[in-house]
């Protein structure tokens, strides 16, 4: 069996997906935290939706609304239909609150995530993804997906998570 979070995860998204409904949350888990969900099917990503700062009273509500927004909300895909839902795989993330770091140096892509800031652009990276060994690598990945400039004058975040799956 899953860990709660993540069957939390699943029961929002097939919930939404066939009903359209949004689960109430259970209280279960009544402490705020910032979350990530993440939807793989047949080994690749399907969705990832999350929060580096909470955003509702609990992280099961976070869940759920990360969850659905994996599923629907992604602007990388189109959104999960029925037909794909028993073939999904989740991953839920809840993050550390980010402590600011002032050198890529402070970075280890297996134990942190990094958030890349500047103005109003935030961009982020899950630590220990595939294919990432390297924090210069996690750091340009991060500003890339936020539009940020490579000479800018960008502050550097970084956070740990608990991942469950």
């Amino acid at each position: 069996m899953a860990h709660p979070l993540v069957e939390i995860a699943k029961h929002a998204v097939n919930t939404y997906v066939r009903e359209g409904r949004v689960v109430p949350p259970k209280g279960v888990f009544t402490t705020p935290a910032a979350a990530f969900v993440s939807l793989h099917r047949n080994g690749s990503l399907r969705g990832c939706m999350g929060t580096i700062e909470p955003t509702k009273p609990s992280v099961e509500e976070e869940v759920i609304a990360n969850a659905i927004s994996a599923a629907t909300r992604d602007p990388r895909f189109l959104p999960v239909k029925v037909t794909e839902l028993e073939d999904l795989h989740y991953a839920v993330d809840v993050l550390s609150t980010p402590e600011e770091i002032n050198s890529v140096a402070m970075l280890d892509p297996k134990e942190y995530g990094v958030i890349i800031s500047f103005g109003t652009r935030k961009g982020v990276l899950l630590p220990d993804l595939p294919g990432i060994d390297r924090p210069e690598k996690q750091v340009e990945i991060a500003r890339q997906k936020a539009g940020i400039p490579e000479n800018a004058d960008y502050r550097l975040s970084r956070f740990q998570v608990d991942r469950y799956s």
